[in-house]
């Protein structure tokens, strides 16, 4: 049986999912972030998220977390940091920070990794996760929607056409929202040609 590939990100009002949208996150969504990984064993991310995590997220070599971090995100970055990760990229020529490269067909090593035994694998980033919508390769769907109108900036799942089933929903005392769905149906395929 396949493990789960599992896409959560951070979304605005109006649906922009860049990491300057002004999207905070406090010590409540900094916890479900990290209940969020603990569901999976491996993430996979583009190039470019993989970079941006890799500079907030990897322990320094000092082995102390920097001091801007507080509790909730040292608690995250402690269970991220040596979490198997894979990369989809085509322009790196290798990947470390427990990481392996991804970097031939894209659609078909999605494939296989979800072949591979697991609890399953969370996926992140804005360009890749398009991609594997459009393919049909994408089992769930977390969004966590901040009371902010960002007004700019790349969008959600931008071009990418689908029926989603709501699951579960969550409200945090900040005014977020947990919104997690299935897909209803086959991407590109209407409900009424099925």
């Amino acid at each position: 049986m396949a493990q789960p590939l599992r896409y959560g990100i951070n979304v605005s009002l109006d649906g922009c999912v860049h990491h300057e949208a002004g999207l905070p996150p406090d010590a409540e969504t900094m916890a479900f972030w990290t209940d969020e990984l603990r569901r999976s064993d491996t993430l996979l991310y583009g190039r470019v998220t993989y970079e941006l995590m890799d500079g907030a997220w990897r322990r320094p070599v000092s082995g102390q977390w920097p001091g801007w971090m507080d509790a909730s995100e040292v608690a995250f970055a402690e269970v991220m940091d040596p979490m198997r990760k894979v990369v989809a990229s085509t322009t790196l020529d290798s990947a470390n920070w427990n990481a392996e490269l991804l970097s031939a067909d894209l659609l078909d090593g999605v494939r296989r990794l979800k072949e591979r035994p697991g609890r399953g694998i969370s996926l992140g980033g804005v360009r890749l996760p398009v991609a594997l919508a459009a393919a049909g390769l994408i089992d769930e769907y977390t969004f966590v929607v901040h009371p902010v109108i960002a007004g700019r900036g790349p969008r959600l799942l931008d071009g990418v056409e689908l029926t989603l089933e709501l699951v579960e929903r969550r409200e945090f005392r900040s005014g977020v929202t947990v919104q997690r769905y299935r897909p209803a149906h086959t991407p590109g395929i209407s409900t009424s040609a099925r």
